[in-house]
Parts: structure tokens; sequence; C-alpha cells
């Protein structure tokens, strides 16, 4: 049972390549609680997940519906996990294999571009520009290195709020500088695609390293993508975070001029919490600017760190209330 009721809960989720992380909301306005973060790759499929879940954490809890978050696209009825590793399937099976009423799934940055409206003032971090939350009637972005890179945005409309999913991770990387054309290039002959997920991800990190020390010619021990944020002793580690923030800015700067979201661009995802000081003290703002002739509309609009534990969960509650299916709790007697 909920705190705030003595009805059937919400089963919401934010499903990423690593991490699945669950939890129960009362209705439109409720918080989300009891939440659990289980690894993605010790379950076969999302409903094994989610059912682990709910045998877990929420015993005894029948929830009246769900909204899954998933990292990957969600289209023609079905949804596929893009880091998982997981089979393509459909919110239908999912829906009959736990038992549940209603259930929607819907792309992890749909559901966080559905919570941007909700953030407030200490949820966030400006990350130059003018301070957020940005105009309330023009579209919002929000893009998100961890496991992957999504990317969305948000459109006012005279109805509320549209979220705009994509797949912006799999863009062409935005390279300016010398060394990142070289790193590019080599990307490129290695995997014959140089995409910005390849380099702006937690992987991308690692192979970020790897290519600039192969440009070096010098050797550079293994390290994973934690390593690298927390070395910042080492030069090598120190230029991956740097060349890191530029891309983003870059690639932001971008998302915001194809949206045209002079309401703010909101950063997301796993990494970024991490090594915020480092992103402050980057060209990520300078490269965001970068846009000429445009600069003066880049100024103008704000960017923004997101610190809130878990905007995706929220996104998920505000996809179910706009669906409409009413928590037992709250349905008249």
């Amino acid at each position: 049972m909920g705190p705030g009721g003595a009805g059937r809960p919400w089963l919401v989720a934010d499903v990423g390549g690593t991490n699945a992380r669950f939890a129960l909301v009362d209705g439109p306005d409720g918080e989300p609680y009891r939440v659990r973060s289980l690894s993605t790759r010790e379950h076969a499929g999302l409903a094994e997940a989610a059912a682990a879940y709910l045998e877990r954490h929420a015993q005894g809890v029948r929830p009246s519906a769900a909204c899954l978050a998933v990292a990957g696209p969600v289209a023609g009825g079905t949804f596929r996990l893009t880091n998982a590793g997981w089979p393509a399937g459909t919110p239908e099976a999912v829906r009959a294999h736990l038992g549940l009423p209603h259930l929607e799934i819907v792309n992890d940055f749909e559901a966080l571009a559905l919570a941007l409206p909700r953030l407030g003032a200490d949820d966030l971090v400006a990350v130059g520009g003018a301070p957020p939350p940005g105009a309330d009637d023009a579209p919002l972005a929000v893009i998100g290195p961890g496991t992957g890179l999504g990317v969305a945005g948000l459109v006012p409309t005279l109805g509320g709020w549209v979220p705009l999913p994509g797949e912006g991770g799999q863009v062409d990387v935005p390279a300016a500088t010398d060394r990142e054309i070289e790193v590019m290039r080599l990307l490129r002959a290695e995997r014959g695609a140089a995409t910005a997920e390849h380099l702006l991800s937690g992987d991308g990190l690692v192979r970020t390293r790897r290519l600039l020390a192969q440009i070096d010619g010098v050797d550079a021990e293994p390290l994973d993508a934690a390593q690298i944020s927390i070395r910042r002793d080492d030069p090598l580690c120190a230029e991956t975070l740097l060349m890191f923030c530029g891309l983003l800015g870059s690639h932001a700067g971008n998302v915001a001029l194809t949206l045209g979201a002079r309401g703010g661009v909101y950063l997301g995802g796993g990494i970024l919490p991490h090594i915020a000081d480092v992103l402050r003290g980057s060209t990520f703002r300078s490269r965001f600017e970068a846009k000429p002739p445009v600069e003066d509309y880049m100024r103008a609009i704000p960017t923004a760190l997101i610190v809130h534990p878990g905007p995706a969960l929220v996104g998920a509650t505000v996809r179910l209330a706009q669906s409409r299916p009413v928590p037992e709790s709250l349905e008249p007697a």
C-alpha cells in the first residue's frame, strides 16, 4: 500500500542499458516511493525485470497501471532497449505477463522531457546562460549521456506539453578542433561510422581516451568510465573529460537550433552529475553558443544540469496522468 492512499498505486520505471529503476506512485501528484535499482543485464527482459521488482520490493502490491520508460526506440507497437541485449518486445506482451489493466511503454527521454516542467530550482544547476528555467511558452530540449546518448524535445501546445522523442544520439560527431577531428577519423576507420553516442556516453569516454592515446603513441592502462571521471591528475583522463564536455556543448547547441529550444536545454543522464565541476569549467557553454551567425539567439538559451534523483520516474507519472487511468484509491465509491 502506498503512503498516500489505501488503493492500488501506479508502477513507474526508468530502464537503461545498465540499471532499471522502478518505483510506485500514488496518482498524478504523487512522489515516487519504494525506489529500487535492478541490474538490467541480470534479467531476461523488461517484463521479467518489472516482475522481479514487484516480487522483491513491493510484496502484496498490485498496481492498477504502469508506465515503463526504456532507453531505446518505441514505435510500430514494439520497443527495443538499445544497449541491453534484450529482444524487441511489445507493450501488450509485458502487460499480459504482469497482469496489469493498463500499461504504457515510452522512450526514456520522452519521459525525461515530460518531467521538465515539474522540475524546480532545487532540481537544476545552471551551466551558463540565463538562470533556468527559461521561457515557459517556448520549446524545451533534454540531452543526456549515460550508457547511451538520449535526446528529446518538449513543445507547448494549446492542449499541454507534447514530447518529441527521437534518436538524436545517432547523429554525426560534432567535431570542431583538430584533435576531435583526428579522433573522429580514427573512430570512423575503426567502426565505419562516427556518431555522437560513440563518444558522448560511458563507453565513449573509454573510447575517446584510448583513441587519444593512439594519436599520441602512448600506452595507457585500461580504465572504465567511472575511473576516467575521477582521475583528474592523469593528463589523458583530463583531456578526455574536457573533449567530452566540448563535444557535448556543440551537440547541445545543434539540438537547440534544430528544435528551437528557446526555453532551455537540460542535461540529464548518469555521467554529468559526477563531472559537474569539469563541465562548468570546460568549453561546454562557449561551444554551445558558437553557432554563427546566430550567437545572440544561442546566448539567450539557458542550459542547466538536472540534479533531481529520478526525473524519468516523474515523467512516467506525467504520462500516466495524461492517459487518465485513475488509481483505485482515487476512484469514487
